[in-house]
């Protein structure tokens, strides 16, 4: 076996684009919340968005099926700074 095939995914925090609709519907759809307003930051592993916050509000969405509370910490860590850095 492989010494990297233990190694957690890659994460990618960007701005969400309109390309990310239907991944942040069916994110909403599978958590049972609304899709959150405002200007997003997603998180993608595995070349999929597994979790959406808003930089406004704090209010996100994620994969329920999957292990994303470190990854939503990290949105939120980011969407604090960003705020920071625009005030």
């Amino acid at each position: 076996m492989s010494a990297l095939a233990n190694r957690a995914p890659t994460v990618l925090i960007r701005a969400a684009r309109g390309s990310d609709g239907p991944a942040l519907r069916r994110l909403a759809e599978l958590d049972s919340r609304p899709l959150p307003e405002g200007d997003l930051l997603v998180a993608e592993a595995d070349d999929e968005v597994v979790a959406a916050l808003s930089v406004d509000t704090g209010a996100k969405v994620a994969d329920p099926f999957r292990r994303t509370a470190d990854v939503v910490d990290l949105l939120a860590y980011r969407a604090r700074r960003m705020r920071a850095s625009a005030a």
